[in-house]
């Protein structure tokens, strides 16, 4: 994890390396308290859209996400115009798994394939959330995002 030195001695995460919608989370996530930073996470979960009608009825396209504790499923379209678009299926009584995988939605939906895959894979440690949730959740949202980048390289247009 990279991290800059202020002159206080406190870190300041890095987010000149994320799109501005991922580094505008971490901002908000770095301005709370650790304590503040797990009602984000449950307030980002509220956000997390249903699925589309099309998709209800055709769950079997999605990926399944098994790092997650709680079953996850994911699908990632790339259009013609080059724009990523996510689209989870978490239960809701899965908040904090829900408010990660709304983080992912929020902070990528809508990029191109090229700012998806330069995500640096390390935004989950980025939150600032590590002593709010376990290390399996934290890995759960890495496996969200690991799944990501690779449905956006197999499914990017051909140049």
């Amino acid at each position: 994890m990279r991290a800059i030195s202020e002159p206080s001695g406190t870190a300041v995460e890095r987010r000149d390396d994320l799109p501005e919608p991922m580094a505008d989370i971490v901002s908000d996530f770095r301005a709370v308290s650790e304590r503040d930073r797990l009602q984000l996470i449950l307030d980002f979960s509220r956000e997390l859209p249903g699925l589309p009608d099309r998709l209800l009825a055709h769950r079997d396209a999605m990926e399944p996400v098994p790092e997650c504790q709680s079953p996850v499923f994911l699908l990632v379209e790339v259009g013609t115009d080059d724009r990523v678009h996510l689209y989870f299926d978490v239960p809701q009584e899965a908040p904090t798994t829900r408010g990660f995988a709304s983080i992912l939605r929020e902070g990528l939906d809508g990029l191109t394939a090229a700012e998806v895959l330069a995500v640096p894979d390390d935004v989950p440690e980025r939150l600032g959330v590590g002593s709010a949730v376990s290390p399996l959740r934290l890995r759960g949202m890495a496996g969200m995002l690991a799944r990501i980048k690779r449905q956006v390289r197999q499914k990017q247009p051909a140049a």
